[in-house]
């Protein structure tokens, strides 16, 4: 695996300084970062962050941005029209912000809910957000994740396929379809060609009961989603999400996770 295709997410470290969660990585071997969309490290309101300060912190521990884990998009369908008028100025300033930091993709939110019926009015609204996405060329990627559209595979798709822009698609998150109790092997199938960014951790289900695992010893086939993806051309980043910090501490356990990752041949 290429190292600089590989990095980590700021998520499970997202209370600690930034000068202290970019060496942290740095440290790990990482040279890309996944930072999580929220205060205190980073937020769309220039009053809360400096973007130019944020970039510099970074070039100093050597990194780069990779993806920004945000969530524009939320409140699309809000009853209030001036609330979607600003979701809309958010989405635009989060691309702003991606194409100033050098982040290949931004985490957006399809609305709220699990219910089908959102996607008709989801998809001018995120047409708006694609083509200006694409002006800047930065991708748009919905998050599998259980109580959202986007962790129901064929509703997700149907979003993408009526959005029609190769600037919008999924975040495909293996483990977490695992949780919400969909075959990710099968979800890939139904995701090919609309993966615009990849988040990987690993986890099993045992006696009906979902845990996180260290990289590599839990049930998702880490090894054959690379494989995979390779096969299809995907060039973009692999973001590892370290969540088990109540197992090992991330100190420690970071840098075998990317020792691992970094292992995986390509070939």
């Amino acid at each position: 695996m290429e190292h600089l295709r590989i990095s980590a997410c700021t998520y499970p470290v997202r209370d600690r300084p930034l000068d202290v969660v970019f060496r942290l990585f740095a440290d790990a071997g990482f040279r890309k970062i996944d930072l999580w969309g929220g205060p205190p490290n980073y937020s769309v309101d220039p009053d809360e962050c400096d973007p130019r300060a944020l970039r510099d912190t970074a070039a100093q521990f050597g990194l780069t941005i990779a993806n920004l884990s945000t969530y524009p998009g939320r409140e699309f369908l809000a009853d209030d029209s001036n609330t979607r008028e600003y979701e809309m100025e958010v989405m635009r300033r989060t691309i702003d912000l991606a194409r100033f930091l050098g982040a290949r993709s931004i985490r957006v939110s399809p609305g709220r809910g699990e219910d089908p019926a959102i996607v008709e009015p989801l998809v001018p609204l995120f047409r708006e957000a694609a083509d200006y996405a694409e002006e800047k060329e930065v991708g748009l990627g919905m998050e599998n994740h259980k109580g959202s559209i986007a962790g129901c595979p064929e509703v997700c798709m149907e979003l993408v396929r009526r959005v029609g822009s190769p600037f919008f698609g999924v975040l495909y998150e293996p483990a977490n379809l695992m949780q919400a109790g969909v075959d990710y092997r099968q979800a890939y199938e139904t995701f090919r060609g609309a993966i615009v960014h990849v988040h990987v951790k690993d986890s099993r289900v045992r006696g009906g009961r979902y845990e996180r695992t260290v990289l590599g010893r839990g049930d998702v086939d880490i090894p054959w989603i690379v494989s995979r993806l390779a096969e299809d051309g995907y060039r973009g980043d692999f973001a590892l999400e370290y969540e088990i910090g109540d197992k090992v501490p991330i100190e420690h356990g970071l840098p075998r996770w990317f020792e691992y990752f970094a292992a995986i041949d390509l070939a």
